[in-house]
């Protein structure tokens, strides 16, 4: 009888990489043909708490006056000028020793109204230059098609994915990006965190809260539109190149019971049900019944159109990834009188943000969703948010950050040890860039320092932290140095 091999570390085609956002990198918000993104209206929150500020559900006045302000208040409008520095900025991620770098491209700037007929030659243009940039500096790209970036006219015109017109503009413009980098990008995210549909809701699905009569039902008739233009997308991407390998992304948001009374452990198991709902759909190809319990418990009617369920069964996904920063509780009482359905897990530290750390929780919810999918899986997001001081001689001392990326990258190693197929890492804003949820450049992730503060007062100078070289090791090493 043949022995086992024990697993001892991670692969040595392990990739490493970074993961970032056009919406929060890029600026340049007007030029190059682009039009209004639903990033571009993301205010400013600095006059309210750090652990409150994150994206709220938006009416039209919203919108309407976001449009008329100033630009002062919308970080995302700036970014970190990545539209004219990405040739600097590719050198320096890769000097940390990276192989691959996540971004997305912004729909906006493809079809800048969304229901365009032809797209514009300019954005795409643009993105020529960036991933030949990315290749020759040895980068391979993995591409997030929807990452916050729908044009502004969808939410407006057609009140986003609660509109199943949406369906054909969204497969139009997948069909465009996936012919035009065919052989030049071979992995794709089609949706950015697909399972954010609570306190993203705008951001994600560009659903106005006042042109509907039941959110939580626009909500999920949204996702569902979305997730068949997903497989018809990811059916269609197969057929151009079958090279392509095609992901669904989740934001890990997996609970633990608030505690060992069995209602609590029920509703708590409820809860994640809820988050793997997108998973099981993409992944299997179908509706699960506890989702169509939840949609009949609720008062939910999701409308299925003629194909729908063929068109679900037919689109799969390759690979599964994930964002992970936190966990947090839930159980009976934050499930059913909650609006997220959890509570912070008073246990574990915290970031300034209200985030908790919890290295462990990674190796579990890797555990997870490899036990529910058997398809390889690659982290897509993990970092910390954080306050940087730049020191007199221009040094960063991030040793939190360190500490932190350590002991989530030695969970992730016990992981693999488990037997997850984990196939990449990729930390999140690897150059600073404005926080997604709150729209700060003082939250801050990367290896690279970036000279703005929260008014977008500075040089815009690069510097490189400590973490930068710490993270290099790690690379040349393929893990085993994390000291």
């Amino acid at each position: 009888m043949e022995k086992m091999s024990k697993i001892t570390g991670l692969p040595d085609n392990f990739i490493w990489g970074g993961a970032l956002a056009a919406n929060q990198m890029e600026g340049a918000w007007k030029e190059g043909g682009k039009g209004w993104c639903l990033a571009d209206i993301n205010r400013s929150q600095l006059d309210i708490p750090p652990d409150q500020r994150y994206n709220q559900e938006i009416d039209t006045a919203y919108i309407k006056r976001a449009m008329a302000e100033d630009d002062r208040y919308y970080p995302k409008r700036h970014g970190i000028d990545f539209y004219h520095t990405y040739p600097q900025d590719l050198k320096l991620l890769a000097g940390t020793g990276m192989n691959s770098l996540r971004t997305s491209i912004n729909w906006a700037r493809i079809f800048p109204n969304g229901d365009d007929e032809a797209p514009c030659e300019e954005g795409l243009a643009y993105y020529d230059r960036l991933i030949d940039c990315m290749l020759a500096n040895g980068l391979e790209p993995m591409i997030t098609i929807s990452h916050y970036e729908m044009p502004l006219n969808l939410a407006l015109k057609y009140n986003g994915w609660a509109s199943r017109e949406l369906v054909d503009f969204f497969v139009r413009y997948c069909e465009t990006l996936f012919k035009r980098y065919k052989g030049k990008v071979r992995k794709w995210i089609v949706v950015n965190q697909i399972n954010l549909i609570v306190h993203e809701s705008f951001n994600h699905l560009g659903i106005a809260a006042d042109k509907v009569d039941n959110l939580l039902q626009a909500k999920y008739q949204g996702v569902h539109n979305e997730m068949v233009a997903c497989a018809i997308a990811t059916k269609l991407g197969h057929e151009i190149d079958p090279e392509n390998q095609i992901g669904m992304m989740f934001c890990s948001n997996l609970t633990y019971p608030c505690s060992c009374k069995p209602n609590d452990v029920f509703w708590n198991m409820r809860h994640n049900q809820m988050e793997y709902l997108y998973g099981d759909v993409m992944v299997r190809g179908k509706y699960p019944g506890y989702a169509l319990r939840f949609y009949d418990d609720n008062n939910i009617h999701i409308e299925f159109y003629p194909g729908d369920e063929e068109a679900l069964a037919a689109g799969t996904v390759d690979f599964v990834s994930l964002s992970y920063y936190y966990t947090r509780l839930s159980g009976e009482e934050p499930f059913l009188h909650n609006e997220l359905g959890q509570i912070p897990n008073p246990d574990l530290p915290a970031s300034p943000w209200g985030w908790s750390i919890d290295p462990v929780g990674l190796r579990i919810c890797l555990n997870e969703y490899w036990d529910r999918y058997q398809k390889p899986i690659y982290i897509t997001e993990n970092g910390l948010g954080a306050y940087d001081k730049v020191e007199a001689d221009g040094s960063i001392h991030d040793d939190y950050r360190i500490d932190y990326l350590r002991a989530h990258i030695q969970q992730m190693i016990e992981a693999v040890k488990d037997g997850v197929d984990l196939r990449g890492y990729y930390p999140w804003g690897p150059i600073d860039i404005v926080s997604c949820s709150s729209s700060e450049m003082e939250k801050r992730y990367g290896f690279i320092y970036v000279d703005y503060d929260n008014h977008f007062n500075g040089t815009g100078k690069r510097s490189l932290k400590d973490s930068y070289f710490w993270y290099k090791k790690v690379v040349q090493s393929n893990g085993k140095d994390l000291g």
